[in-house]
């Protein structure tokens, strides 16, 4: 399990009173080189988007970021329930702050201040945890990021879902955790940090070393009430039953960390993930 969920249970624990965790992993063999048509063992098709309807589509042509919880914004600059993590600190966006404008798209840069201080930013489509927070959130549907991730020892970028209803459980689906320590897989998790204990699997998907950090790649996850899978270039990676925790509105979140349990100290110079753009698909 990530230092990022161990920070985000510690955060829960007063609500829905969690316990410890036991984590299925498995490792999933998939070759998919950037910019390549991929293929995986049983050839499995591309996911058909001409059977969704767009409900969300985030391209970057400008920046609307906010550190204040009920701005017009459209991404909130933290987690909603305050539960930052990491080794670098999410700042606000601003002049030097971490958030530039691309000609397409968007890149999140981590950055080593004269004090010693890295910064670095997150991205969240919701200001605030259950059902009074505003922003974008979606119950069942495709979800998808188009990111080119940083290339270094330490470097922890991720593009992940978390569910709005935390009376009961917190969910939580980890589209793309990578840490760039091992530049041969990344990590593609759901989580479920309940009452009765926490249930978590962990599937490594390995590609080409350095193959996510050279050119962009499309990282999906598509959540129906029978199963939910995993994409990347659009082909399925990993499926599993759907558990009935995720019968609720999921809202976004992309973040370039830094850490995650690995050392930071070989990292030097700025640090960056580039984002073409986030989008939401409902079925028709």
């Amino acid at each position: 399990m990530s230092s990022r969920g161990r920070g985000y249970r510690s955060v829960l624990v007063a609500v829905v009173g969690l316990a410890s965790s036991l984590a299925a992993v498995t490792l999933l063999i998939f070759v998919a080189p950037a910019g390549s048509q991929t293929q995986s063992s049983d050839a499995a098709a591309e996911i058909d988007l001409s059977r969704y309807r767009p409900t969300f589509h985030e391209s970057f042509s400008e920046l609307s970021i906010s550190g204040e919880r009920g701005s017009q914004a459209r991404w909130f600059a933290h987690t909603p329930w305050n539960g930052d993590f990491g080794d670098a600190k999410f700042v606000d966006p601003g002049q030097g702050g971490p958030f530039v404008k691309l000609p397409r798209g968007m890149r999140i840069t981590a950055s080593k201040g004269s004090d010693g201080i890295w910064r670095s930013g997150l991205i969240s489509s919701r200001d605030h945890d259950g059902y009074g927070g505003s922003g974008f959130a979606q119950t069942y549907g495709y979800f998808e990021i188009k990111a080119r991730l940083p290339d270094g020892d330490g470097v922890w970028p991720a593009f992940w879902l978390i569910g709005v209803d935390k009376s009961g459980a917190a969910s939580e689906i980890d589209v793309i955790e990578y840490y760039g320590r091992f530049p041969e897989y990344y990590h593609a998790t759901t989580h479920i940090w309940g009452k009765g204990g926490d249930r978590s699997e962990n599937t490594l998907i390995r590609v080409p070393r350095h193959s996510l950090t050279t050119g962009y790649n499309t990282f999906g996850v598509s959540i129906e009430p029978d199963f939910t899978t995993f994409f990347l270039n659009r082909r399925p990676v990993h499926s599993e039953k759907t558990p009935r925790e995720y019968n609720q509105p999921f809202y976004l979140l992309a973040n370039l960390a830094l850490g995650g349990g690995w050392p930071i100290s070989n990292l030097h110079g700025n640090q960056s993930m580039d984002i073409e753009y986030i989008n939401a698909y409902q079925r028709k």
